[in-house]
């Protein structure tokens, strides 16, 4: 209690990954109350999901309605608020919505961390056709791609963003309980 109470404050200076001033402030708005909490800040305090901070918080404390990018993605966003915040929700969006492979939604996922222009354009038509041929509208399938293109300019795989949360939580833990040894 001791530990997300000091992440709650925004108290974060010398804590791994959560010590800026712009994190330190979204901490406080967040109120963080669990692991998960930390593990999806710290995935989304990155140039590409960054915008949709506000709306995660806002989402979490119930200030805003959580929807959804269409409804075949409530089960891989039900536990981010209907944010796309972890590199595996953008494959498993490509797969259930857009009908990518495993394999094609990985690669889709890399030309998007990569920026490939041309490969882009390409993937964006897959997606879309896709869609399509499960029943999407393609101005939303088009609305969809883009919210994940822009997530894949700096996004995380959960399992990096759970390891840096992880010890960014450990060190946390020794400045709530042993602060002066911590320093």
């Amino acid at each position: 209690k001791k530990t997300l109470e000091l992440y709650q404050r925004g108290d974060t200076t010398g804590t791994f990954q959560f010590e800026s001033d712009g994190m330190r402030q979204y901490l406080k708005d967040l109120k963080p109350t669990s692991i998960e909490d930390l593990i999806a800040m710290n995935a989304l305090y990155r140039p590409g999901p960054m915008d949709f901070i506000p709306k995660f918080i806002a989402c979490k404390l119930g200030k805003e309605k959580v929807e959804y990018p269409h409804p075949l993605l409530e089960g891989i966003l039900k536990n981010t608020y209907g944010i796309m915040v972890y590199q595996e929700q953008i494959m498993q969006a490509a797969q259930i919505m857009g009908g990518y492979s495993l394999g094609g939604a990985d690669l889709l996922r890399r030309a998007m961390g990569k920026k490939q222009v041309d490969v882009m354009e390409k993937q964006k038509a897959t997606f879309v056709e896709g869609a399509k041929a499960k029943g999407v509208d393609e101005k939303k399938a088009e609305e969809v791609f883009g919210v994940m293109a822009k997530f894949a300019e700096y996004g995380f795989n959960r399992s990096h963003s759970a390891a840096y949360s992880v010890l960014a939580y450990q060190t946390g833990y020794l400045k709530a309980h042993y602060c002066p040894e911590f320093m």
